[in-house]
C-alpha cells in the first residue's frame, strides 16, 4: 500500500493512540472521530480520557459535568485531545441501610473495571479520573492503576455544612437524629428541620468521612498534586483545580510519568500516615489495601496499626469533632497536615507525587507559587502540633484476638483507652439489629454482633451508618460496643469494630458466636476476643453450616463469589508488580 503524509499526523511514537488515528488504513477510525467533531490538529495531540461519574442521585456527583468541563477545556488549551466518557455511581447515603447498600462496594469494582475497558479498548494516552462519591475515589485509582496509563486524579469537591439551631451539621447529625427520634430524645419538627438544612447543596460529605478520606489520601499517594482535595465542591477554587488537572494529564503524558513510577511502599506508608493523622474513614485501611494490591506492592492489615501507633492524631474533623473540610480549607488544606508530618519525619518526604516533584520539593513549591501560612499562623480548635496532639497515636486501631484472627478495623473517634466487656446480641442481618435498637431493646453494656454482612456474605459489605448513628442517637455513644464483618460509613463514631476477618460466610470464628457469649473489646491492648476456650470453638465450627449465597445471579451472585477477604481489600481483580 503506498503511503501519503495525509494520514500521518505527526503523532510521538510511543502513544497507543496512533493505533487508531494513524496511517491510511485507520481512515474509518479517523472517520469516527470526524464525526464527534474532532479535526487534525486533535488527531495529532495525546488522547487523554477523562473519566466522568456524573449522575443525579447524589449530591457528591451532581456538578461533576461542570468540573469536568474545567478539565476538558484546559486539556484541549495544554494540546490534549480530551474524551470524556461516563461510568457508574451509587449513593451511598441514599442506598444506606437499605439492600442497595450491597451495591457500593461492588461499584468500586465496576468504576475500575470499566475506566479499565475503556481506556484499553480506545488506546487512550493518558487519563484524568474524576470521583464524587465514596467507591468512585478508590475505583478511580484502581484504574489508573491498572491501565499504568499517566494520569492526573481530580476530585469533585465536598459539599458546605448545614445549619441547624445555630451550629454547623452535616449528613451524619440526620442519621443521628433518627436515633434520637427513636427513644424520643428528638421531636419530629427538629428532625424535619434538620433533614431539610443539613445538605444545602453539591458535593460530597463534608466531615472527615470516606470521600474526603480517600481525596486527602491521594495527596499522599501522589495521584493528585498537593492542595487539590479541599476546596469545596460549588467553590471557584474547585474548577481551578480540575484546570490544573487538565494542564498535569498533558504534562504526564509528555513526561511519561505513569502511577508505576509514583506508587511505592513509602507512598502507601506516607497515606497510611496521613489517614491516621486526620481521623480518616476506616474504609481508608479497605481502600489503600485494595490500591497496593493492584500496584503489586506489599502492605498488610497490620501495617496500619504500626504506622497509627506512631502517629499522633492532629486534626479533629467529624465524625470526632465538629469541623468539616471547608475548615481544614480555609487554614491550608492537606498539605498543612502534610508539612507538620514531614518536619516530625512521620513521612518519607522523598516520595515521588504527580507533578514530578517529590513531596518535600512540591511542598516547596505549593509555598511559593500560592503561599501556605506559617504554623504559628494558624489558630484552629481541631488542628494540633506533632508536639501537642489530640491524641499520641492516630485514629486507626487494628484489632485481633480469637475473634478476629485476620484482623479488623476500628477508628477511635473518642476515648483512646477504651475497653469494654459484655454480652453479645447476635444479628444476621442489619436489619434486625436496627429494629433492636430502635425498638429501644438496647441496653448498656451490650455488643451487638451483625454477621453475614463481609465481602462474600452480604455480599457487598454493607456499610452501616443507619444503625452505628442508632445506637449513637439513642445515648450509647460509649457504653455499647458493635462489632460486624460488614463495614461503617466514614461519618460513623463511637466503639464501632468493622472489617471482621476471617468473615461470617467463610466459617470465621464470628459466625460461631452465640448469643450471651462474653465479648471483650481493648484498644489499648488491641484486643477483640470472646470468652469461650479453642476448643469451643472448634467444636462449634464442627456443628456449622455454611449458609446458602443470598443471591444466585446477577452481579451481586457474581461479585459475591469473586470477592476477596476484608484483610486484603476485598478486591476481586488484583494486579502484579509491573516491572
Amino acid at each position: 500500500m503506498s503511503s501519503d503524509d495525509r494520514f500521518d499526523h505527526g503523532k510521538d511514537e510511543r502513544l497507543q493512540s496512533r493505533e487508531v488515528t494513524e496511517g491510511a488504513e485507520k481512515a474509518p477510525h479517523r472517520a469516527m472521530f470526524r464525526a464527534m467533531g474532532f479535526d487534525d490538529e486533535d488527531l495529532s495531540s495525546p488522547m487523554i480520557g477523562v473519566a466522568n461519574p456524573a449522575a443525579d442521585i447524589t449530591p457528591c456527583n451532581v456538578h461533576l459535568d461542570d468540573v469536568a468541563d474545567s478539565a476538558l477545556s484546559s486539556t484541549d488549551a495544554a494540546g490534549g485531545m480530551p474524551i470524556e466518557f461516563g461510568t457508574i455511581t451509587i449513593s451511598d447515603a441514599i442506598s444506606m441501610g437499605t439492600e442497595g447498600m450491597k451495591a457500593s462496594l461492588i461499584s468500586r469494582e465496576l468504576i475500575a473495571d470499566s475506566v479499565e475497558l475503556v481506556s484499553f479498548g480506545e488506546r487512550m494516552d493518558g487519563l484524568v479520573t474524576i470521583g464524587g462519591c465514596d467507591k468512585n475515589m478508590p475505583g478511580m485509582m484502581m484504574a489508573a492503576i491498572r491501565t499504568d496509563l499517566p494520569s492526573v486524579f481530580l476530585y469533585g469537591g465536598s459539599i458546605m455544612p448545614g445549619e441547624h439551631e445555630g451550629r454547623d451539621v452535616t449528613i451524619v447529625q440526620v442519621f443521628e437524629g433518627v436515633g434520637a427520634y427513636g427513644t424520643g430524645e428528638m421531636d419530629a419538627e427538629e428532625l424535619d428541620d434538620l433533614e431539610r438544612n443539613a445538605c444545602p447543596g453539591a458535593g460530597s460529605c463534608g466531615g472527615m468521612f470516606t470521600a474526603n478520606t480517600m481525596a486527602s489520601v491521594s495527596e499522599a499517594l501522589g495521584l493528585a498534586p498537593l492542595g487539590s482535595a479541599s476546596p469545596p465542591a460549588e467553590d471557584e477554587e474547585r474548577y481551578d483545580v480540575a484546570e490544573r488537572a487538565g494542564e498535569l494529564a498533558v504534562e504526564v503524558v509528555e513526561a511519561d510519568r505513569r502511577p508505576s513510577d509514583i506508587l511505592t511502599r513509602e507512598s502507601f506508608e506516607n497515606a497510611i500516615a496521613l489517614q491516621t493523622a486526620i481521623g480518616g474513614s476506616t474504609n481508608g485501611v479497605l481502600h489503600l489495601l485494595a490500591l497496593a494490591r493492584e500496584a503489586g506492592i506489599d502492605l498488610e492489615i497490620e501495617d496500619f496499626d504500626e504506622i497509627s501507633r506512631r502517629t499522633p492524631k492532629i486534626a479533629d474533623l467529624q465524625p470526632g469533632g465538629n469541623s468539616v473540610m471547608n475548615d481544614l480549607h480555609e487554614l491550608g488544606g492537606v498539605p498543612i497536615v502534610v508539612r507538620r508530618l514531614l518536619e516530625a519525619d512521620l513521612i518519607h518526604g522523598d516520595a515521588m507525587t504527580v507533578t514530578g516533584r517529590t513531596i518535600a520539593d512540591e511542598l516547596e513549591h505549593l509555598e511559593a507559587e500560592r503561599g501556605l501560612p506559617d504554623d504559628e499562623e494558624i489558630e484552629a480548635d481541631f488542628l494540633y502540633t506533632v508536639d501537642e496532639p489530640k491524641q499520641a497515636e492516630g485514629a486507626i486501631k487494628i484489632l485481633t484476638g480469637n475473634l478476629a484472627p485476620g484482623g479488623a478495623v476500628l477508628k477511635a473517634t473518642g476515648e483512646d483507652q477504651f475497653h469494654h466487656e459484655g454480652p453479645a446480641r447476635i444479628f444476621e442481618n442489619e436489619e434486625d439489629a436496627m429494629r433492636y435498637v430502635q425498638e429501644g431493646d438496647i441496653e448498656s453494656g451490650d455488643v451487638i454482633v451483625i454477621r453475614n454482612e463481609g465481602p462474600q456474605g452480604g455480599p457487598g459489605m454493607r456499610e452501616m451508618l443507619g444503625v452505628t448513628a442508632a445506637v449513637v442517637g439513642a445515648g450509647h455513644e460509649d457504653d455499647v460496643a458493635l462489632i460486624t464483618d460488614g463495614r461503617f460509613s466514614g461519618a460513623t463514631r463511637g466503639p464501632m469494630i468493622g472489617h471482621v476477618a476471617p468473615e461470617a460466610f467463610v466459617g470465621g470464628p464470628i459466625g460461631l458466636l452465640e448469643d450471651g457469649d462474653e465479648i471483650t473489646v481493648d484498644i489499648p491492648e488491641r484486643t477483640l476476643a470472646v470468652d469461650a476456650s479453642d476448643e469451643e470453638l472448634e467444636a462449634r465450627r464442627e456443628e456449622w453450616d455454611q449458609p446458602e449465597p443470598a443471591y444466585d445471579a446477577g452481579v451481586l451472585a457474581k461479585f459475591g463469589r469473586d470477592f476477596d477477604s476484608a484483610s486484603n481489600g476485598a478486591v476481586t481483580n488484583p494486579g502484579v508488580k509491573r516491572e
